[in-house]
């Protein structure tokens, strides 16, 4: 048996606060995440809005609590107007970021109503690409004016009589990408944020925005474009945002596996340059993190395929539907187990994408709904997760990566529900072979119990939910777990996702 890893709880010793904002996801007009995905009029499940209630049922067991829309790299060709009032005046419109037909069937009012049926928040992208501050507030006006002028009469006129009380607003979506419609350099977003922050709050000075940060940090400008972007709008924004995804590259698995790594990396950088520019303008206010586009994802493959086959102008053409293995799933345990392990600074996070596309939710056309791999820890995170994080610092076996350096086996942490008390521990054991025992001291929390060890694992690293086998799988009990005198013991599945429930 391996050696054992260890690792202490105290609830003296916090990170912070995991609000429901973590558990965020995200929809876009790409691909079928909208059309066959979360709405399809005339599917033998879909409500009269022609919302599919398998799906609605399905995000709702899934825990998300805020939704992302409509953009992605869609948002910055997007013209709000062409998504509202009837549906049969609505334009059909070339979508230059994926090479696609919308239809502008789905738009800003079924958006909202999809919101109110699976209870989460709105989270707005505005385009900043090809239009801007007139635009913006325009939009503001339309969605969260009551009454009384021309675009919030024509919401009326639509047939939403009530604001849709939009609070959370993205800046644009990464504008430093040259992929971007409408890209920009760092000092020409900076001043085009600056500018519609300062216009929307003239409206409403409560609202909450979010500044475009860096596409991933292997961009050549990271870290340079988030100090110029801040430099210019720190005191009219509340975030900035970060964008990750992983994949396994070259059969490299150990490093996959670690994945994680690269996300702390990534929010620590961050911080430290929100928090440089802070001092540089000595501002008394704290720039926090909106992680609103993370997952698996594998880009290569997709890339190599969409530069084979373009779509072609299609419409809902079949794009990223990636199917996600076990393996995947625990590396997107370990990534929620990275955003909680920062959770007194990231403060939103959006799980890319929500169905179909890159996503934990699967459909088919006229067809069933089935759960991903990866469904299962986002689930068990949005369940047990919020409430104060507590430090873990563990003292754990390693091993070597070729792209990280050695890595702990071990990666953790805790989360304490302040009015039950309840602890619930997540944990990754990215060894690919071999068991890893845990011992958690667990003294002055107040626990006495187990109310139970869950696991995501496999024989089978490749194995994968799918429409014929939708629980090929799923979360299994452990065996062995056992707390006495103050000292959590368990032993850890190989490459597993584990969630320990202590009362």
């Amino acid at each position: 048996m391996s050696a054992t890893a260890r690792f202490t709880l105290d609830p003296a010793f916090t990170v912070g606060e995991a609000g429901p904002r973590l558990f965020g996801s995200f929809v876009e007009h790409l691909g079928r995440c909208v059309y066959t995905g979360i709405y399809e009029p005339g599917h033998p499940a879909a409500d009269p809005a022609g919302l599919r209630t398998d799906v609605l049922d399905l995000v709702r067991e899934l825990g998300v609590t805020a939704v992302r829309y409509p953009g992605g790299n869609f948002v910055s060709g997007y013209k709000w107007e062409d998504g509202v009032g009837p549906r049969q005046d609505r334009p059909r419109r070339l979508d230059p970021a994926w090479q696609t037909t919308e239809s502008n069937h789905f738009g800003l009012g079924e958006y909202a109503d999809f919101l109110r049926k699976t209870g989460c928040e709105p989270v707005l992208a505005l385009n900043l690409g090809t239009r801007g501050v007139a635009e913006a507030v325009e939009l503001q006006e339309y969605a969260n004016h009551p009454q009384g002028t021309a675009l919030a009469d024509l919401r009326i006129a639509h047939g939403s009589k009530e604001p849709y009380g939009i609070r959370l607003w993205c800046l644009g979506n990464e504008m430093d990408g040259p992929w971007q419609t409408g890209h920009k350099t760092a000092a020409e977003y900076g001043r085009l944020a600056a500018e519609t922050a300062r216009a929307m709050r003239q409206i409403d000075p409560g609202l909450e925005l979010v500044a475009c940060g860096s596409s991933n940090q292997a961009m050549p400008t990271f870290a340079e474009w988030e100090r110029t972007v801040l430099t210019e709008c720190y005191d009219l924004v509340d975030y900035i945002s970060l964008h990750a995804y992983y994949e396994e590259v070259d059969g490299d698995r150990g490093s996959f596996l670690a994945s994680a790594v690269d996300m702390e990396s990534f929010i620590d950088n961050v911080v430290a340059t929100c928090d440089h520019v802070g001092a540089r303008l000595k501002s008394e206010k704290r720039i926090n993190l909106s992680f609103d586009e993370w997952n698996v994802w594998y880009q290569s493959r997709f890339h190599a395929e969409f530069d084979r086959n373009p779509p072609g102008w299609a419409e809902v053409p079949r794009l990223l539907e990636d199917s996600y293995s076990v393996t995947d799933a625990v590396v997107v345990g370990s990534l929620l187990i990275a955003l909680l392990r920062h959770a007194d600074r990231v403060k939103l996070a959006c799980l890319a994408q929500l169905v179909n596309v890159i996503a934990p939710i699967m459909t088919e056309p006229g067809g069933t709904a089935w759960r991903q791999t990866t469904f299962h820890p986002f689930a068990q995170a949005a369940r047990h997760g919020r409430g104060t994080v507590l430090e873990v610092r563990a003292d754990s076996p390693t091993y070597d990566t070729a792209r990280y350096g050695r890595v702990p086996l071990l990666h953790a942490t805790a989360v304490r529900d302040e009015a039950s008390g309840a602890v619930t521990v997540f944990a990754v054991n990215r060894a690919q072979q071999a068991v890893l025992p845990v011992e958690i001291a667990v003294h002055g929390t107040g626990v006495t119990g187990i109310a139970g060890h869950s696991v995501l694992s496999d024989t089978d690293p490749e194995a994968r939910n799918t429409a014929a086998d939708p629980d090929r799988v799923t979360p299994h009990g452990a065996e062995g777990t056992a707390l006495s005198g103050g000292v959590l013991r368990a032993v850890l599945e190989p490459m597993s996702w584990n969630v320990i429930r202590l009362t």
